[in-house]
């Protein structure tokens, strides 16, 4: 009885290991960081893209923005429902960031080559942390880095092929 409780005792309210959860909730909050310099470099590629192909990548990028925006705030919920605090400093982010921050882009094809670095980046991450969480059967982070992953992969199929000369 005393060994069960021991365990107990190292368990989360949501049962999970708390350790792991720490390590967790620290990788989540550095792939915070990363989207929100994503997020914001992909508001100015909205705000600032010129030439051919704006219309089309005005929106495109808007959608994006928008998606990530949301994903943010999914990634800051699962770190407190984890039971721990997520990270808000904008200059904390920049300092934790993989992803740099992006200087003014007009370029479109440039931002969209920005936006690929940055894909591949935040999925190398989200693998990283699906790892963890299947380590320590965190179904709902597993779920959530499985679908980012998912829907990614197809936004860098689409992105690269937008590169591509017919």
């Amino acid at each position: 009885m005393e060994t069960v409780k021991n365990n107990i005792s190292n368990l989360s309210r949501i049962g999970l290991d708390r350790e792991k959860s720490k390590e967790l909730a620290t990788k989540l909050n550095d792939l915070l960081a990363n989207y929100s310099v994503f997020y914001q470099n992909t508001r100015g590629y909205h705000w600032n893209i010129q030439g051919e192909k704006f219309f089309e990548l005005h929106l495109k990028f808007e959608e994006l923005y928008k998606d990530l925006f949301e994903k943010i705030d999914e990634i800051a919920e699962r770190i407190l429902t984890l039971g721990f605090k997520p990270s808000h400093s904008f200059s904390k982010y920049l300092e934790a960031s993989v992803i740099p921050e992006s200087k003014k882009v007009s370029n479109g094809n440039r931002a969209v080559e920005e936006i690929l670095d940055a894909f591949e980046r935040i999925i190398t991450k989200q693998r990283a942390i699906l790892t963890i969480s299947a380590e320590i059967d965190d179904e709902g982070t597993n779920a959530m880095m499985s679908d980012y992953i998912r829907e990614q992969e197809k936004l860098v199929w689409m992105y690269s092929a937008f590169l591509q000369n017919p």
